[in-house]
């Protein structure tokens, strides 16, 4: 029920409002003067309140103007009762009633019928406005919930990107020696890798990129490391890279793994042999940096063609063989890596990448950090829209 709030120091106005507006079903309160009427309303918190304009001490302006500065009662709809020049009021009357936050006029002598009408008009939309209200506050307590459950989120994509790296080796000493970056976008991602001794000649070296983000993806990456890492994909030898791919591509195909493909290159290094044997699917190209002098240094991409691992179970893989010289470098990366918005809204790309790279190696500091430093300098962004997979193998 309605409750209705009358202000108007004539008895028998207040008792024709009270009687008329109670047949309607209302709940009625009366008050004698204005501050009676707002010690009232603020008790009672009207939905209505109908209020004379000329009254004595306090009249229906200044009671309008303290009802709505109060924030409990602002919502309240107002109706100011006049009887001043023609119905509504006289222009600058208006004003000053809808500067006061009146929210409509009704003229005496009252016209009944017409009052009751406005009444009705002015509780639908102190109803409406109620509803918005609540509205309000159900998104207001739906955001919190979610901003809650997005901390949750993150903070277990945290976890999660914690995990996976927990999971990269640890770098290699000796004749061999590793140094790898592993930056993972603002949502998990799927690029991992991994390098480790077959046996005492051969070396197995890989980094995958898993497509998509989030922990599909991330699954997905760490199954593929697992299956590798164990040596446990069947009738497979895996010093042979062509061979370990085509078992890969049919044990992943798209179709099993929710749409999901990945790119990967993997290479294995024979160090009596100084022969590094690799093959690719649809990754970046290996970049392989010899010559020990600045003036001499000599850049080749490895970067067989093929498609991603899960696109076709027939697929073939051809490997392909290239010689390690003394202190030469092997980069194997993610395109995350190069795929950077700058600031100037152009992409850097991967000529620019392995220039990068190349111009490191001629002045002998090419560590990895110097390099994620310059990357970070081009970025438009804050944080990376991908992984960032950065694996350097230096061969003495």
């Amino acid at each position: 029920m309605f409750k209705i709030l009358i202000i108007d120091d004539d008895p028998i106005v207040r008792m024709a409002l009270k009687k008329t507006l109670q047949n309607q079903g209302y709940e009625i309160t009366v008050a004698s003067n204005g501050e009676e009427g707002i010690t009232i309303a603020q008790r009672v918190r009207p939905s209505l309140i109908i209020c004379d304009w000329m009254m004595l001490q306090l009249d229906g302006l200044e009671v309008c103007r303290r009802i709505k500065a109060d924030p409990e009662l602002a919502t309240t709809f107002f109706i100011l009762l006049t009887a001043k020049g023609a119905a509504p009021g006289e222009e600058k009357d208006r004003v000053r009633g809808l500067d006061s936050g009146a929210d409509e006029f009704v003229s005496k002598p009252i016209e009944m019928n017409e009052l009751k009408a406005r009444v009705r008009a002015g509780l639908r939309l102190y109803q409406l406005n109620q509803d918005l209200q609540s509205q309000k506050q159900a998104l207001e307590v739906l955001n919190q919930d979610l901003q809650t459950q997005k901390q949750i989120l993150e903070a277990e994509l945290a976890q999660a990107a914690d995990y996976v790296r927990s999971l990269l080796p640890s770098p290699l000493v000796g004749d061999v020696t590793t140094e790898a970056l592993f930056i993972p976008s603002i949502q998990l991602g799927g690029d991992c890798f991994d390098y480790y001794w077959l046996d005492d000649e051969h070396l197995a070296i890989y980094l995958l990129d898993v497509s998509g983000h989030g922990v599909g993806s991330a699954l997905l990456s760490v199954s593929v490391l697992n299956v590798l890492r164990s040596q446990s994909l069947p009738k497979t030898n895996f010093c042979q890279p062509s061979e370990v791919l085509k078992a890969l591509n049919y044990h992943f195909q798209m179709s099993h793994h929710n749409d999901q493909y990945f790119t990967i290159w993997y290479g294995v290094y024979h160090h009596l042999k100084r022969q590094l044997i690799y093959a690719s699917a649809g990754h970046p190209p290996g970049v392989l940096i010899s010559g020990t002098l600045a003036t001499d240094i000599r850049v080749k991409q490895l970067n067989p063609l093929s498609l991603p691992i899960g696109f076709f179970p027939d697929d073939n893989f051809e490997d392909e063989v290239v010689e390690i010289e003394e202190s030469s470098t092997l980069y194997i990366f993610s395109d995350g890596a190069y795929e950077i918005e700058q600031r100037d809204g152009q992409t850097w790309n991967l000529d620019a990448f392995i220039n990068l790279l190349t111009q490191y190696n001629r002045t002998n500091t090419c560590h990895l950090p110097q390099v994620l430093s310059h990357i970070k300098t081009l970025s438009a962004k804050a944080t990376f829209d991908d992984d960032l997979s950065l694996l350097k193998v230096n061969f003495c």
